[in-house]
């Protein structure tokens, strides 16, 4: 799969159904050949540039399954997330 397929799925929490953005990147363990993890843009961030906070990264054991249209995955909610009025994760 390429990235470009990534970015174009809607990553969603399992855990309470809960929309967290697209994916922008990917963490690669380049020795190992493998995914270690999916980011999720920050707050104000526009197609990758012009971010005002963190990234949420992801990790690969969090992926629970990958869809034709979305991304599932198991995220307990942390303090450094907050709900914005887009119902989307965003950290502060």
């Amino acid at each position: 799969m390429k990235i470009s397929e990534f970015q174009t799925k809607d990553v969603v929490n399992v855990l309470d159904g809960k929309r967290l953005g697209n994916v922008s990147d990917l963490e690669l363990n380049l020795n190992q050949g493998r995914v270690e993890a999916i980011v999720i843009p920050g707050p104000g961030k526009f197609l990758g540039l012009f971010s005002s906070g963190n990234d949420v990264v992801i990790p690969w054991k969090n992926i629970v399954k990958i869809g034709k249209d979305v991304v599932l995955v198991r995220l307990e909610e942390s303090p450094g997330l907050l709900q914005n009025s887009d119902d989307e994760y965003q950290p502060y």
